[in-house]
Order: structure tokens, then C-alpha cells, then sequence
């Protein structure tokens, strides 16, 4: 019920918000996230990430505010499910800041991001990270460069995922793509990547682990015909799509001698 409800005040504040017409909304929820109730911050935290895209230009002015907020929520003792609703409301809102000025006030939360990330993970809850997973992707693929301070700590913490043979492949897999997706960026996502010597090796003997995820089968060896997909893994197709994409972007002067 507090979702749809959330929903519906999301609805209604995207029609007249922007008119000034409900000008203690704001207020109230800034208000709210600062209430020891775990379901009230999350309530306000969904209301925020539906409004992000449209109210961006709105709260600039409250960005320092904002950022405490989101460190005191992704730092405090609150349920995974809560923390992890706050950092995709702090992706979703960077996302749609318009300066880059504005965003890079942000960047000092990456590492607390990945550190709820994996927290979350290690808790088992796999499912409500997949989101924020998939959040940072696409924040990657159109603002590499607000990773640029935190390079190191975010491509280590998402190999840690990727290397993680404990967790749901698909989980592994977001943290693949998410590498990948870093390295192919345009403008300087392969040249930052360069810049990690150790990205290229780790990164290439993971995928290559996962060529050797097949199920192998007696009946094969006395086959009458040959299929070349037969057995494969979802881990197997995966590896060997971004090991392509890995070579186009990086180039063979990299990854041959890894190779």
C-alpha cells in the first residue's frame, strides 16, 4: 500500500510540483528522511527516485543537503532493502543532473555505493541489488567520467562480484557488463581503463573461466552429428561476448600480450 501510495503522490507532483503549486512538499520529505523510520526514509527515497528526472533542475540548490542525506542513509544501520532504495534514488538523480559541476559533488559517495552494494550481496540480497546493478550501467555508459577519481575502488569492487562464484550468474553478469561497459564508453571510458594495468589480466581470466563453464556429455563422443551450441552455459555465452567487445574497445596491443 505505502508504494502505491508513493506512486500516487509522485503522479500528482509531477503535475503541479513544477508550477510551485505544492511548495512544502519538498520540505516535508527532506523533513522525513531525517526520522528514525526505516519505512518512512524508504518511502521518501521512492517518491524522490520517481521525481528525479523531472525535478532535478528544481533541488540543485539543495544538492549539499542531499548528499548528507544520502550518506547518513547509506551509512546507518538500516535494512539492506532501504539503503539499497537510496542508492538508486543518489544514481537516478546524479543521472539526471545537468552540470557536471553539480554531479561531481557526488563523486565522494561512489565508494560507500560499492560498499552497500557488496554488503547487500554478502546478506543475500541479491534481488534488490540488481536494479541499482543495472542503475550504474547505464550512469556508466553516459557519465564515465564521474568514476574517474574512484576508478580503482569500483572496477575492484566490481570484479570482487564477477569473481564471486557464490552469487546468482546473472548478478556476476551485471558486474561483467558493468566493467565492459566502462571500457567501451565513448570519450575516455578505454582510456581510463588503460590507465589499470591490472584490470586487463584480471578481468580477461575471469571471462575466460567462464568459457570453460560446459556441460560435458557422454552421448558426445558417439554423436552422429555435431551441434556447436550444444551445452553451452549462459556463463559461456556471456564470456565470450565480452571478450569480444573487451578486444574491439581496448584494442589487440592490449589484449594480445594478456592473451
Amino acid at each position: 500500500m505505502s508504494k502505491r501510495l508513493c506512486n500516487t503522490v509522485s503522479e500528482l507532483a509531477l503535475s503541479i510540483l513544477l508550477e510551485n503549486e505544492w511548495p512544502d512538499m519538498l520540505s516535508f520529505m527532506f523533513q522525513c528522511v531525517t526520522f528514525d523510520s526505516a519505512k518512512l526514509q524508504e518511502a521518501v527515497f521512492l517518491i524522490f527516485m520517481q521525481l528525479a528526472q523531472y525535478i532535478g533542475k528544481t533541488i540543485v540548490s539543495h544538492i549539499k543537503h542531499l548528499y548528507s542525506v544520502f550518506l547518513q542513509s547509506l551509512t546507518s544501520s538500516l535494512s539492506s532493502d532501504v539503503k539499497i532504495t537510496t542508492l538508486s534514488v543518489a544514481i537516478n538523480f546524479i543521472r539526471y543532473l545537468s552540470s557536471s559541476t553539480d554531479r561531481d559533488q557526488f563523486q565522494d559517495l561512489l565508494s560507500t555505493m560499492m560498499r552497500t552494494i557488496s554488503e547487500a550481496l554478502n546478506c543475500g540480497q541479491e534481488a534488490t541489488t540488481q536494479e541499482a546493478l543495472e542503475l550504474l550501467i547505464e550512469l556508466v555508459w553516459t557519465e564515465q567520467r564521474f568514476l574517474r577519481r574512484q576508478l580503482v575502488d569500483v572496477v575492484g569492487s566490481m570484479l570482487q562480484i564477477t569473481e564471486a562464484e557464490s552469487l546468482e550468474e546473472g548478478k556476476r553478469h551485471l558486474a561483467v557488463e558493468f566493467v565492459i561497459t566502462l571500457a567501451e564508453a565513448r570519450e575516455r571510458g578505454p582510456g581510463m581503463m588503460r590507465k589499470l594495468p591490472q584490470f586487463i589480466s584480471r578481468l580477461f581470466a575471469i571471462l575466460m573461466k567462464m568459457l570453460l563453464d560446459i556441460e560435458d556429455d557422454p552421448a558426445w563422443h558417439s554423436a552422429d552429428s555435431e551441434d556447436e551450441d550444444v551445452a553451452e552455459s549462459s556463463n559461456y555465452s556471456v564470456g565470450q561476448e565480452c571478450l569480444d567487445m573487451l578486444a574491439i574497445s581496448l584494442g589487440g596491443n592490449m589484449i594480445v600480450p594478456v592473451a
